[in-house]
């Protein structure tokens, strides 16, 4: 592994939206040789202290349930981590839930959110990219997202085996109806 090591902070889709992008990610990873990984949105990345993920997650989890997010199209980059990806907008849930991980884990980076879910990690040419971003429509107006996950990594992730060295730390689901951003802010 290259980089320092750190801790991503994780937003997971709730179903369908899970297993229609698990799907995708398994399909695009065996076409392209590239590795697997979970669809998520990732909301921080800080310093790697397991306890403080913990009290993040914690907190998050008795503060929201779920946060939706509205799909902006398919994307593509030659970073290794976004070489296609959909793109999200951000909302008040989003930075609320942000907030709230950032203040639980103790953490004052500058980590800037924008949202993504990754569909493909691999470098590609151009052309390969642009293709696959025009023939892929994501079939939701609005995807939930109802789950969060404390992930060990290096940063930044540059290849395959950064990716297969992730170690989930800790998990939790959200539980309100719906993201309290009043009582917070």
């Amino acid at each position: 592994m290259t980089g320092q090591t750190v801790i991503a902070y994780w937003l997971i889709p709730s179903e369908p939206a899970r297993s229609f992008f698990q799907r995708m990610i398994n399909d695009l990873a065996r076409r392209y040789d590239a590795p697997v990984f979970e669809p998520h949105v990732t909301l921080h990345v800080g310093a790697d202290e397991p306890a403080a993920a913990e009290q993040a997650l914690r907190e998050s989890a008795r503060n929201c349930e779920l946060v939706r997010l509205t799909p902006l199209g398919i994307d593509h980059s030659d970073e290794f981590i976004k070489t296609l990806f959909v793109q999200f907008g951000i909302n008040r849930e989003l930075q609320h839930i942000n907030d709230i991980i950032r203040k639980g884990a103790d953490d004052s980076s500058k980590y800037e959110v924008k949202p993504h879910l990754s569909l493909l990690y691999k470098s590609l040419p151009s052309a390969t990219r642009t293709g696959l971003a025009t023939s892929i429509a994501v079939p939701f107006a609005q995807i939930s997202f109802d789950a969060l996950r404390a992930v060990r990594c290096v940063s930044p992730t540059r290849n395959r085996a950064d990716v297969e060295a992730w170690e989930l730390i800790h998990a939790s689901k959200l539980r309100q109806l719906n993201c309290n951003v009043e009582s917070h802010m």
